[in-house]
């Protein structure tokens, strides 16, 4: 009896530190309040992001930069973030990525980045030629040869296919993610992006 009343008691401490350690003031304590004012415009073009409840230190990437020397997500701390996965042979990722640009084209300096990591491992060729057909000139190219990128966020349980795009505050946390393409273009998505700018 006396055992199972301590093991009881140490399932219900586990469940209580748990629940402590996810709403406890951390890194990314802040983001909160920006992942709250930016739940209700998940709505129109931009319907299928998932805020974050609780934000969350986004998940350390690497991949190479427009001068092909290695970079990581880290580099880009200050600056909020717009993390989209694309490979050529994706055809929603053909489809979004001109909306994409535009919305580097629009709102994009030192304060925000669209970053598009393409995750081609074959044909490399073909990611210029890409760009250029869609008439891509405001993003910078980033990519990962070898899809690393991809398979850390999938492990993490961020991305199931191609594109997913999540978007990270200037401390580096998650504010929320997004399966599949959208209209990156669309007030929607500008009204989204900006509110996010202004926390």
């Amino acid at each position: 009896m006396a055992l199972a009343l301590v093991a009881g008691a140490g399932v219900l401490y586990g469940i209580y530190g748990q629940a402590r350690k996810e709403t406890a003031p951390g890194a990314c304590a802040a983001a909160a309040s920006t992942a709250q004012a930016l739940a209700p415009l998940a709505r129109g073009e931009v319907a299928a992001l998932s805020v974050a409840k609780r934000p969350r230190e986004a998940t350390p990437l690497t991949f190479s930069g427009p001068d092909d020397a290695p970079l990581s997500l880290a580099a880009f701390k200050g600056r909020t973030v717009l993390l989209n996965l694309w490979a050529t042979w994706c055809v929603p990722c053909r489809e979004e990525m001109p909306s994409l640009d535009r919305l580097q084209a629009r709102l994009g300096g030192p304060d925000f980045e669209v970053v598009a990591i393409n995750i081609d491992t074959t044909r490399l060729d073909r990611r210029q030629a890409f760009l250029s057909e869609a008439g891509v000139e405001k993003l910078a190219f980033y990519a990962d040869r070898s899809a690393d990128v991809f398979q850390t966020l999938k492990k993490a349980g961020k991305v199931v296919g191609l594109p997913t795009t999540l978007l990270i505050d200037p401390d580096g946390c998650e504010l929320g993610v997004m399966p599949g393409p959208a209209d990156w273009a669309s007030e929607d998505a500008a009204s989204l992006v900006k509110t996010a700018l202004r926390r």
